[in-house]
């Protein structure tokens, strides 16, 4: 095996390659005939999800049956992440916009030159297609997600289902909502005994993520709302966040968050047991339900 095979075959090289063969042809000639033998400029595809996991077809199938009986009941089904951090600040933003003269920005992306860094989490609500970000400037911690939740809960959850007794949050198995935290388990022990909710957590798969709602359905249209305007203020990014909208009536609001939250923090095995937590019996790491507590000494706050 040669070398030949590790070099970047660009135009260039190959028109150069080909000279010294004896054929004379420029680099448009050469991908003249490249393209007529199949070839062209392609990029890599994000298709491939990782090793298989057994439970993966159960737990879809399993999630689907739980969103099939929240809907049904027409109880809310909350879709949660956390879309990717971003530089508050004169700063480049990935895609390209109507304007008549390109924006001049930061030529590096320093953290110290920004207001802030921003860590949007959604909720996308299924049923009603609406969606809520809750933009904080500290860390992404449990603590912070499960303060979201709450704050759309008390905002808009409880006045759009006001009979609902139980609630649906679907959200990746990893991160500050992910099935391991034992913060997040004890947040939402308190969001069920502050409102008297039952709330069942169905977590994706690792490598299946892509397929939580609120990736597609409210992520989606806030990126392509700001694509290519950069984002220099906090009110400028909350009003983009809000325009996202898209055909089939999706309607964003935003909140922001300047509250500090701490990192690190630890749950005890005794504070644990103290959680009413039940486990499904159908992939119960991924899937269970966290009920209100007899007792009233929870304090939220």
């Amino acid at each position: 095996m040669t070398d030949d095979k590790f070099v970047r075959r660009s135009l260039g090289n190959l028109s150069q390659e080909l000279a010294t063969l004896g054929h004379q042809a420029c680099p448009t000639t050469v991908a003249v005939l490249l393209r007529a033998l199949g070839y062209n400029l392609r990029v890599n595809v994000k298709r491939l999800t990782g090793p298989y996991h057994p439970d993966r077809d159960r737990q879809f199938s399993y999630r689907e049956g739980l969103v099939e009986e929240f809907r049904a009941e027409r109880l809310p089904i909350v879709s949660v992440d956390t879309k990717k951090k971003e530089l508050v600040g004169n700063f480049a933003n990935g895609g390209r916009a109507w304007v008549t003269a390109r924006d001049e920005v930061n030529a590096h992306d320093f953290l110290s030159d920004a207001l802030c860094r921003a860590v949007p989490y959604g909720l996308f609500d299924v049923l009603a297609n609406k969606g809520h970000v809750v933009v904080g400037t500290s860390s992404d911690t449990p603590d912070f997600a499960a303060d979201a939740v709450a704050q759309w809960w008390v905002r808009f959850g409880c006045k759009r289902y006001r009979d609902a007794g139980e609630i649906l949050i679907l959200a990746d198995s990893g991160g500050s909502k992910g099935c391991r935290p034992r913060l997040w388990k004890q947040r939402l022990q308190g969001l069920a005994d502050t409102y008297g909710l039952a709330v069942t957590v169905c977590h994706y798969l690792r490598g299946a993520s892509k397929w939580n709602p609120v990736e597609h359905r409210l992520f989606g249209p806030i990126s392509m709302n700001w694509a290519g305007v950069p984002l220099r203020t906090a009110g400028l990014m909350r009003s983009l966040i809000r325009g996202a909208t898209t055909w089939s009536g999706l309607a964003v609001t935003a909140a922001w968050s300047a509250r500090p939250y701490r990192r690190g923090v630890k749950v005890s095995d005794a504070e644990m047991a103290e959680l009413n937590i039940e486990h499904h019996s159908t992939c119960p790491q991924w899937n269970y339900t966290i009920r209100p507590r007899t007792s009233d000494w929870w304090n939220w706050n």
